[in-house]
């Protein structure tokens, strides 16, 4: 009897050893699977729906081929059970990733951010143009009325009212995400520029702040010229002069624009054309930036009344119509 329990104790020991050794070359394997990189060559998006099953997304890895043994990855699950709990969204597998990293990917909802950027001093036709190319968002036609209704605002005039900067959205997201964001920085950043602004400019409004704005943003080719493109602006509305800028000439013609300005097209009067109308545009004829709102706010304290370009970005400013002559002279007419 007495070898009988021993021999079964022996045998007993023998099994828990070879199931302890069993355990731990299992653990060892899981382990080492978690941190492999994934069977990938270059990088894929991985797309989880709503409601769709760890198990589901595991055998998509798997058809893939992205990962090899669905065996060590559940039980890798049964020993992290908080790895299970993945999240919808769209997804970016890296090259660099191992099945841990991508989990723990899936589990933080860490999906894919995309890139929105409005450029400064463009309409809102062009932004709208280049809406229209992004990848996985739902596009809202007129998105930009949209946002205004939504904020009380239902003039239906958008131009100038949204802020030109880089905004970031998620697959799947309306348009509208981006263009509010964008809508309600300009808020802010109006607010800020007319509140903190020199009382005495001509300006009765943060809308003609805006407006002014527009126009100095057009004007700009040279970032340290602002605010003195704003004094002529200015010193201009101060005397009663109209101010005489071609680009509102170009956003009154529209579509009709070529690329040159006739003396035609000066003479012609639209709602927009400085050559014919006194004092501001009626709504601004771009996307200003902050520093262009800020220059509205704060023109130089000089006294120019003109300026004109010098074909490098810059320009000559001029006190007077015969030093402004002079240099369109030089610079324009090559004389």
């Amino acid at each position: 009897m007495r070898k009988l329990l021993i021999g079964a104790s022996a045998s007993l020991f023998t099994l828990l050893t070879i199931a302890a050794i069993g355990l731990y070359w299992g653990y060892q394997s899981v382990v080492s699977f978690s941190q492999a990189p994934l069977n990938i060559d270059a990088e894929q998006e991985l797309e989880i729906k709503r409601g769709s099953s760890f198990h589901q997304v595991a055998a998509t890895l798997v058809e893939r081929g992205a990962i090899n043994d669905l065996w060590k990855l559940k039980l890798l699950v049964k020993l992290r059970p908080e790895l299970s709990q993945i999240r919808s969204g769209l997804y970016q597998i890296e090259t660099t990733d191992t099945v841990s990293s991508l989990l723990d990917k899936l589990t933080q909802g860490r999906v894919m951010v995309f890139n929105a950027t409005l450029i400064e001093g463009k309409t809102i036709k062009e932004w709208q143009a280049e809406l229209k190319q992004l990848p996985r968002i739902n596009w809202q036609d007129d998105v930009f009325n949209i946002v205004l209704k939504a904020n009380g605002d239902d003039s239906g005039l958008p131009e100038g009212k949204f802020f030109p900067d880089t905004y970031h959205y998620s697959a799947g997201d309306e348009l509208s995400v981006i263009v509010e964001q964008s809508y309600q920085k300009m808020q802010q950043q109006l607010k800020v520029a007319w509140e903190g602004r020199d009382k005495d400019i001509p300006l009765a409004s943060p809308y003609e702040l805006l407006i002014m704005a527009s126009i100095i943003e057009k004007e700009t080719g040279k970032a340290s010229e602002r605010p003195w493109i704003s004094a002529v602006f200015t010193n201009r509305l101060r005397k009663g002069m109209r101010l005489q800028t071609d680009p509102t000439v170009i956003y009154g013609m529209g579509d009709r624009f070529d690329g040159n300005i006739r003396r035609k097209d000066l003479r012609e009067m639209t709602p927009f054309n400085t050559y014919r109308i006194n004092g501001l545009t009626p709504t601004p004829i771009a996307a200003p930036s902050g520093a262009s709102l800020l220059a509205a706010a704060h023109p130089a304290d000089v006294d120019y009344l003109y300026f004109v370009s010098k074909n490098d970005g810059s320009h000559i400013f001029s006190k007077s119509l015969a030093e402004h002559n002079r240099a369109v002279n030089q610079y324009q007419r090559n004389r």
